[in-house]
């Protein structure tokens, strides 16, 4: 009985979602063709104006298909502060206005054909592109979801997260250790707040106020930027030095100690997954291809119901 409880515990987040479920990349080849294209204008004109944008769409999908499956559950509205959105992990999302530009776009050529999650998936590798990372051919065909909650947020892989941790979650939605290691990735473009790294700079255990793994002079200037009771909510740093453009310099930081997460560290404490960051930190291309590779993997998790009107509302 324990171990069946076990096994349903640990496949709770596949109660709803599916991996891979009626998706193709030429789903909208004859309904909606130049679906695609009409995103990735509004997601070039976002990403001109405001150069957080391309970063904030990445992490928005990532959020939204490690909730219920990209079914843009993360999009929608509530009127009592209950939906993904407004989950702690989620407070921090923005951008939300490219997604619904980008859904009034292609509801003015094609109305009721495409879906949000579809769009989300679309700018999501838009926005990789557009900051100097790899194109890859989204699968196509998810359905938007009528459910959102702020609660199931605490799924979300956590940045204080050891391996152990990353895994099991990874694993629950279908993907590998490598898959892990390349997702990671992502984290080469953004802002992060002092709040998702300040447990490597004060009190980090009983022996260590400062994480030891943490380099020394990226130590000090994190923690000048963060210091200990700091009342600043807006207070951070980049996610690494060219955190606008997507590269492997995040692998870099990881083997020299200056990356900002204890999840991302947390890569090099595996003989298996140490070997992935060493490679791509060698080798763009390998990174990329790999990157392209877990993306459409991650994006093929489905679980949705209809085609919303609107994105930030169920029909």
């Amino acid at each position: 009985m324990a171990s069946i409880v076990a096994l349903l515990s640990s496949l709770l987040v596949f109660s709803i979602i599916s991996l891979g479920n009626a998706l193709s990349s030429n789903y909208y080849e004859k309904t909606c063709p130049q679906a695609e294209n009409a995103v990735t204008q509004v997601v070039k004109k976002a990403s001109m104006a405001d150069k957080t944008v391309p970063a904030a769409l990445l992490r928005m999908h990532f959020h939204d298909c490690f909730i219920r499956g990209c079914d843009a559950s993360v999009l929608l509205n509530s009127k009592k502060s209950s939906a993904e959105k407004n989950g702690p992990p989620n407070q921090s999302l923005h951008a939300f206005y490219v997604i619904d530009d980008a859904k009034k776009a292609v509801e003015a050529i094609c109305p009721g054909v495409v879906s949000c999650a579809d769009i989300l998936a679309f700018a999501a590798r838009d926005a990789v592109v557009i900051a100097g990372g790899p194109y890859w051919d989204v699968p196509k065909g998810r359905k938007d979801g009528r459910v959102s909650k702020a609660s199931e947020t605490t799924q979300l892989p956590g940045p204080t997260f050891n391996l152990s941790q990353l895994q099991k979650s990874f694993s629950q939605r279908g993907l590998s250790m490598a898959d892990l290691v390349a997702l990671s990735g992502g984290h080469t473009i953004g802002f992060s707040h002092c709040s998702s790294f300040n447990n490597r700079l004060h009190n980090f255990n009983a022996t260590h106020d400062v994480d030891p793994t943490l380099h020394p002079t990226i130590a000090a200037n994190l923690k000048a930027i963060c210091p200990l009771n700091s009342r600043s909510k807006n207070a951070g740093t980049s996610m690494d030095p060219s955190s606008t453009t997507f590269d492997n310099n995040y692998y870099k930081l990881i083997v020299q100690g200056k990356s900002l997460f204890s999840s991302d560290q947390a890569l090099f404490t595996n003989p298996n997954t140490k070997s992935l960051v060493l490679q791509y930190a060698n080798s763009k291309e390998a990174f990329f291809k790999a990157f392209a590779n877990s993306m459409i993997k991650m994006s093929s998790i489905t679980g949705g119901q209809e085609v919303r009107k609107y994105c930030w509302i169920a029909n």
